[in-house]
């Protein structure tokens, strides 16, 4: 921590701690260069350290040493197809480009190495182009005892809604363990191993310490931040940046020693998380938001503009003609007991066969296996004007148990609480869930008629559910002969409201293929650059495929690292 009666020259000042602004750093670093890393909260990661940790990262070297090899003009052709009037060709070759030599660089230069998503595919498999896998990444599990006691002391835990008792699961085979292990000795034995692995951790270290997701990428880029001298300051927030000689000089640091001046011979780069938390912008640019507050954000609430003000103090812009300016999740309100609200991600339950999303008139209105944003943005677009922007998952006994719905657990873990609370409603027939929902009964019968009479042969006449390739992996492979679709026909059965929510924010400050901040005339600023959500996503607004916030973070961050260390 600074001595606040010191001002202090470094080479390069990274403001903001998670996936983008450690890429940074510790680029910068390894090239030579002295680092300081700011961080407003009392811990570091930011949204990223939440994450499911997976990163959208084009023709990777495991996914070539795999034999998965396509060329540069296939991933390219898919974004220009999906993002249309939005492809930002500069930025997007930059990130075709850099995303590889990323990947290969931490993997053998730091401690962050990676685990391969070659099964993976893209989320919209009709476009030219769409991969069906070897496009996404993940930090390979990480042992927290390899971090300095002061680094894990300041390392973000996983989000308390999509962890087990503090234990973070990963998607894939170990959450597929923990599903199956009432079924499989081989999961029961998995499961065993790492429930009293955390126990033992718990004990000893009072955190979770095998980790995976979001956090295992974190603490990696901890790791090897700590490795090359680049320094963490947490409680750290800054206030102010400082020109001299027409250049981003410096920053005013608010630290618990005191203001700090932070002067950067090299430069500074913008990385604090983007605007999920800022009121006044989510009410000028979200669609449905009259007071700012109607949408309900997985950041941490440390995720407030800051960047973005940072950057239009020294005449940057941010780009608003985005096609949507957030990163949209469904997710439900989760009430605990210590009376405070958390946030629960749909991502996965989903897509599982026997559940169904329906609006307050009991009708569906999406493929509820498909892509996370898509499902909010129809609901967004089927949701009359003055109505509250709502669905309800809906499900039967036998889904609840075999899968869980929303953070009600599946067997052998309670769930009656869950309704005592008000987070899961439930009824012992259709008419009596519509009932405890506020939703249209006849509706909800009438829909579930025409849903379950298609799928007890496995079919989705209304939206094709289990057609694609990314339906199918949210799916059951046990399942056949559609891995996504199931009748929902005993009782009792079980929903759960879901409201818009976001990963992040797309909108952001305007940036060229260097990751410099432009100005009004599109012209870099000297000495500012930035990356993450504060910047303007190079997907236009649109979601792809899984991972396209954290793999251009750490693209972006690479690049800016390697452009200041370099100029």
């Amino acid at each position: 921590m600074p001595n606040a009666s010191l001002t202090r020259q470094v080479d390069l000042v990274v403001i903001g701690s998670g996936a983008a602004g450690l890429s940074a750093a510790v680029t910068a670093a390894h090239e030579g260069l002295s680092v300081v890393v700011l961080e407003k909260s009392a811990v570091m990661g930011g949204a990223s350290a939440w994450s499911g940790g997976w990163m959208w990262v084009p023709r990777h070297h495991l996914a070539q040493a795999a034999g998965i090899n396509e060329s540069r003009e296939t991933v390219r052709r898919y974004l220009e197809h999906e993002l249309g009037d939005h492809f930002d060709g500069a930025r997007i070759d930059a990130f075709l480009d850099a995303a590889p030599e990323m990947a290969r660089f931490f993997h053998v230069q730091t401690a962050l190495t990676f685990e391969a998503g070659n099964t993976i595919p893209d989320i919209h498999a009709a476009s030219p182009g769409a991969g069906t896998g070897g496009r996404s990444l993940i930090a390979a599990p990480f042992d927290a005892r390899q971090l300095a006691p002061t680094t894990l002391a300041k390392l973000r835990t996983t989000m308390r809604e999509t962890a087990l008792a503090g234990m973070p699961i990963q998607a894939g085979s170990d959450l597929s363990a923990f599903l199956s292990a009432t079924r499989s000795l081989t999961a029961f034995v998995h499961v065993a191993k790492r429930l009293v692995r955390h126990g033992m951790d718990l004990a000893r270290h009072g955190r979770a310490m095998q980790l995976v997701n979001g956090v295992a990428l974190i603490a990696r880029l901890a790791k090897s931040a700590d490795d090359l001298g680049v320094e963490c300051w947490t409680s750290s927030a800054a206030r102010r940046l400082l020109r001299h000689d027409d250049r981003v000089a410096a920053v005013e640091v608010d630290t618990p020693d005191g203001l700090v001046t932070l002067q950067a011979r090299r430069g500074i780069v913008l990385a604090a998380g983007g605007f999920a938390w800022h009121t006044e912008r989510r009410k000028a640019l979200f669609p449905r938001t009259p007071s700012g507050r109607e949408h309900w954000p997985l950041p941490p609430t440390s995720a407030s503009g800051d960047g973005l003000s940072l950057g239009e103090s020294m005449g940057g812009q941010v780009d608003t003609s985005l096609h949507s300016p957030v990163a949209w999740a469904p997710v439900s309100l989760v009430p605990w007991p210590d009376g405070s609200t958390g946030h629960f991600p749909h991502i996965i339950d989903r897509g599982k066969p026997g559940v169904i999303g329906v609006l307050a008139n009991g009708q569906r209105f999406v493929n509820e296996a498909g892509g996370y944003y898509d499902y909010v943005d129809a609901m967004l677009k089927a949701v009359p004007e003055g109505e509250e922007v709502c669905s309800w998952l809906i499900c039967d006994h036998r889904f609840q148990r075999r899968y869980g719905l929303g953070i009600s657990r599946p067997f052998p873990l309670p769930m009656r609480h869950w309704i005592s609370r008000g987070y899961l409603a439930c009824g012992d027939t259709p008419q009596a869930l519509a009932q405890a929902c506020g939703i249209d009964s006849d509706g909800l019968v009438d829909t579930l008629a025409r849903y379950n009479a298609a799928a007890r042969r496995g079919e989705d006449p209304d939206f094709q559910r289990g057609t694609t390739p990314y339906n199918c992996k949210q799916g059951d492979p046990a399942v056949t002969p559609n891995p996504c679709v199931a009748p929902i026909e005993r009782g009792p059965y079980y929903a759960v409201k879901v409201l818009p929510g976001c990963f992040g924010t797309f909108a952001g400050l305007k940036a060229d293929p260097h990751a410099r901040v432009l100005d009004h005339d599109n012209q870099p600023i000297p000495g500012l650059y930035v990356a993450g959500t504060d910047m303007a996503s190079i997907m236009g607004g649109f979601y792809p495929a899984g991972g396209i916030n954290l793999g251009p973070a750490m693209t972006f961050g690479y690049i800016a690292g390697r452009h200041v260390a370099r100029q």
